[in-house]
């Protein structure tokens, strides 16, 4: 499975930004950044799906909202000051979790992308009722169509803190 940030998770920005929001200042790496979001249910339940449906040496990518870091920011603490301090080594402005490369070997669905191995036993059979992205196809959450709403941010940051 590869999938983006788990809200909330260890890691994850969300809770340092809640804790920032106390002090009034928010620590931003790149105002250009976005990132992909998921909870933590809807991860443990796409890995127990892929593992049934699953052949053996496939990636499964879920189709999940994207956010830019500046939107969350403003869904998390719309009055705090922004520190921009520069992206981190290794760090990327944008996640991608299929590439233009694994797209060749990709088959997309109404809710996620399945990536093919590339090993000669594979049997493209397998996930024949798929539909394959057109040449050029990446998955980014920079170009992703599918967006996290600053209410739905905060609805999935509120059952953070009641779980706390």
């Amino acid at each position: 499975m590869r999938y983006g940030n788990v809200v909330g998770s260890r890691g994850s920005v969300i809770p340092l930004f809640l804790e920032q929001k106390k002090n009034g200042k928010l620590t931003v790496t790149d105002k250009r950044m976005t990132r992909f979001w998921i909870t933590l249910d809807q991860g443990a339940r796409f890995v127990l799906r892929c593992i049934e449906e699953m052949h053996g040496g496939e990636v499964f990518v879920p189709k999940i909202p994207s956010m830019n870091m500046m939107e969350l920011v403003s869904a998390i603490a719309p009055d705090a000051k922004i520190d921009v301090i520069g992206i981190r080594p290794g760090e990327k402005v944008h996640e991608l979790l299929v590439s233009e490369d694994e797209a060749r070997h990709c088959v997309e669905f109404d809710d996620m992308f399945v990536i093919e191995p590339t090993h000669p036993w594979w049997s493209q059979k397998e996930w024949s009722h798929g539909k394959r992205p057109a040449d050029g196809f990446r998955y980014g959450s920079d170009t992703n169509p599918q967006k996290v709403s600053a209410g739905e941010l905060r609805r999935m940051v509120a059952e953070l803190e009641v779980t706390d």
